[in-house]
């Protein structure tokens, strides 16, 4: 039996970090993953296909928006050629994830289903061979949820796992889910050509956003797309054109039946845990499967860890990468570093895209923290004028020393021009040192100074300054 000081069960984004770094450290490491090429859904499924799509069919949506200046595109688009595409931008990366290169780095990498054997042993399901681990990581990511809904199966649906390999745009598409996955392929799907409806549970779309960013996407995205609020899908049954979809509308108390020619279920993840016999390690997870783990992403069993989708955390590629930095570290050098993911941020990639960091302000309410709220609006922001981008807003929540405890924004690639927020959060200064860095103009990044301005506006109009100058004015009276 070979032995390891480290087994890696997945090679997703936290599997595929905990190996490189296990193995750049001295550590022998062996790592199991189940697809021939490792990468996990990010890879294959998820960030990088999806984005992939989304900059297509932003580049059409674009390209469709130059008639007004005489440029006339056709309306038939090749979803084969499209699809090829997104392909290429996988092809591209997966280099990066390739199994050879973990080889060369010294990991022992097998191709196969991993399960526990015992609380040190795992086995690879398809071989039959066992080995022994001083210490274990769980890294098998999740699938998507595909509710019981009555002639859902029977009349076939796609999820995010299959509808990269679509080789004809359907012309009217529904989406289960009103989440990030959900709406960033709605409005992709729509932009290329599409007859979109979401039908969302809740009241709203993207409800873990701030409030005022959910009411600003829906009006946004309404543009483009249908969409069906507190709604429940009753049963799918099949029609003389297509796929004929019943369902309620509870606010408006009426039951509705659409036709459409395909589906797409967004209605969230389950970890991948029920192949794994957690049993024999007694691992514990919690009533969805997920794997229960401190904070310093131990399992009950402290010498098995879990990392990324599976743990029920946050289900990022880059949350599991970050612990899976942290995993190598109290593994394999022995540290007891805790997770923190008070500054993380997220992005939903849609169009405008959405920024999250932090509280929004309803959770600064509910956790009654005496805040401050700053807003900048990009119609304010020269950059964006001229871009003829004005969607979108600015906004930070800071608590009263203004030390920021939460931001949000919406806007043409709000994620790469909100970085600097991040590192002003996790690094503890407050805002108004934003305001006294020098941004180039015209910039992007301005929507983020001016927010910031407005923190010294008030300092100086309603903080100490006034008061400066009433006791100045009653010295000489």
């Amino acid at each position: 039996m070979k032995k390891y000081d480290l087994i890696v069960i997945g090679g997703g984004a936290g599997g595929l970090t905990v190996a490189a770094g296990a193995a750049s450290l001295g550590g022998k490491v062996a790592l199991i993953e189940k697809e021939e090429q490792p990468g996990g859904d990010c890879l294959h499924f998820g960030c990088v296909p999806s984005k992939a799509l989304i900059e297509i069919a932003n580049r059409i949506k674009s390209a469709r928006s130059l008639e007004e200046f005489g440029v006339h595109v056709s309306e038939n688009i090749q979803m084969e050629s499209v699809m090829k595409k997104v392909k290429e931008a996988i092809d591209h990366i997966q280099v990066h994830d390739d199994a050879d290169r973990f080889r060369t780095l010294g990991v022992d990498v097998y191709i196969g289903m991993g399960a526990f054997h015992s609380k040190n042993e795992v086995i690879i399901i398809n071989s039959g061979e066992i080995i022994y681990g001083k210490r274990i990581v769980i890294s098998t990511g999740s699938r998507p949820f595909v509710p019981t809904i009555p002639g859902l199966k029977e009349n076939g649906f796609i999820t995010n796992e299959t509808i990269f390999s679509l080789s004809k745009l359907p012309k009217r598409l529904l989406v289960l889910g009103g989440g990030p996955i959900g709406i960033e392929m709605a409005q992709a799907m729509a932009r290329l050509g599409s007859e979109v409806t979401v039908v969302e549970k809740s009241d709203g779309v993207l409800v873990k956003e701030d409030e005022e960013v959910q009411q600003l996407m829906k009006d946004v995205l309404s543009k483009e797309m249908k969409l069906l609020y507190n709604a429940n899908v009753k049963s799918i049954e099949s029609g003389p054109n297509g796929k004929v979809v019943h369902l309620t509308v509870e606010t408006a108390a009426q039951q509705i039946s659409i036709e459409v020619d395909e589906i797409l279920v967004a209605t969230g993840r389950t970890p991948n845990t029920d192949q794994l016999q957690l049993n024999k390690a007694n691992v514990l997870t919690d009533d969805r499967g997920h794997i229960k783990v401190n904070a310093r992403l131990q399992t009950n069993i402290p010498h098995i860890y879990a990392v990324g989708d599976v743990n029920g955390t946050l289900p990022f590629t880059h949350v599991a990468g970050m612990e899976g930095k942290l995993v190598v570290q109290n593994a394999l050098i022995g540290l007891r570093r805790k997770i923190d993911y008070s500054n993380v941020p997220w992005v939903t990639y849609t169009s405008p895209e959405v920024f999250h960091l932090g509280l929004t302000e309803a959770e600064a309410k509910e956790r009654k923290i005496d805040y401050d709220v700053y807003k900048g609006d990009l119609t304010e922001v020269d950059r964006f004028v001229t871009d003829h981008q004005t969607t979108g807003f600015v906004k930070i929540i800071t608590d009263k020393k203004g030390h920021i405890i939460g931001a949000h924004a919406v806007g043409n690639h709000a994620g790469d021009w909100m970085q600097e927020v991040v590192f002003s959060k996790q690094f503890k200064k407050k805002l108004g040192s934003i305001s006294n860095v020098i941004h180039p103009y015209p910039n992007h990044s301005a929507a983020v100074q001016r927010t910031a301005d407005a923190y010294w506006r008030k300092k100086l109009f309603e903080g100490f300054v006034p008061k400066l100058v009433e006791r100045y004015v009653r010295w000489f009276r």
